[in-house]
């Protein structure tokens, strides 16, 4: 993360890197949690959208995250 720091510099607006950093700390969760985050990040609001009941959020938590099969 040190290494993009450079990068959130030109986030043009405070919320713009705020938006990065919580864009950038899903991404990095995903990787510790051994998750490919494009998937994950994909996936997620999809399953949100699709009605995913709110009593089983923590099953959309990347360290859950349960890729669906193909």
């Amino acid at each position: 993360m040190v290494l993009n720091r450079k990068n959130a510099l030109f986030a043009g607006h405070d919320e713009g890197g705020r938006t990065w950093a919580r864009t950038a700390s899903i991404i990095e969760t995903c990787k510790l949690n051994a998750v490919d985050p494009y998937a994950y990040i994909r996936e997620t609001p999809t399953a949100i959208a699709n009605g995913h009941p709110m009593s089983r959020i923590d099953d959309l938590m990347p360290w859950a995250y349960a890729p669906k099969s193909s």
